[in-house]
């Protein structure tokens, strides 16, 4: 994942206030450009750190939350038969999919923090965070497929590229 200046831009002072006027209650701003861009810049910073890591250890062994076996679990007991290796974005954003995801996410609620925020995801997990590639959905619904991807063995592919180039580098 390419790396811009994303919340270092800011400086100590700046990432400071973000992070306190992200912790703040929704209804204490209108629709604030700047904090859409906080916002974005949060997704973003995730995402790099998420990819790093499934980068350089192997996904297999990762844990993600406290509840990974249960968010697991009631994942594949909703979504039996959903491709996690590439995503259908209608499949997480249509009306029927919301209807079908609203009572899986909400179950999540006071178990894992931040359940609701919005998180960036792959769509293809072979492939790396891009504009194509990616999609808003709700933190949870980025824990059940991740865990899903990382447990079923599809985040592999990420990990073992990064390994094997950089075997060919000291070679």
């Amino acid at each position: 994942m390419a790396t811009g200046n994303g919340l270092a831009s800011l400086g100590v002072e700046g990432a400071t206030a973000a992070a306190h006027a992200l912790s703040l209650p929704a209804d204490a701003y209108g629709n604030d450009p700047q904090l859409e861009v906080m916002w974005a810049m949060k997704a973003y910073q995730h995402a790099d750190i998420y990819f790093n890591l499934i980068s350089s250890v192997d996904p297999k062994f990762l844990k993600l939350t406290k509840v990974d076996d249960k968010i697991y679990s009631s994942f594949r007991e909703a979504f039996p038969d959903l491709n996690i290796q590439i995503l259908d974005p209608e499949l997480l954003k249509s009306e029927e999919a919301k209807e079908k995801w609203r009572p899986f996410c909400n179950q999540f609620e006071g178990l894992v923090e931040d359940f609701n925020y919005g998180t960036l995801l792959r769509l293809d997990c072979q492939k790396d965070y891009t504009e194509e590639n990616t999609i808003f959905v709700t933190r949870i619904q980025f824990f059940a497929v991740e865990i899903g991807r990382n447990r079923e063995g599809y985040n592999s592919v990420v990990f073992n590229a990064k390994k094997q180039s950089s075997e060919a580098g000291q070679s």
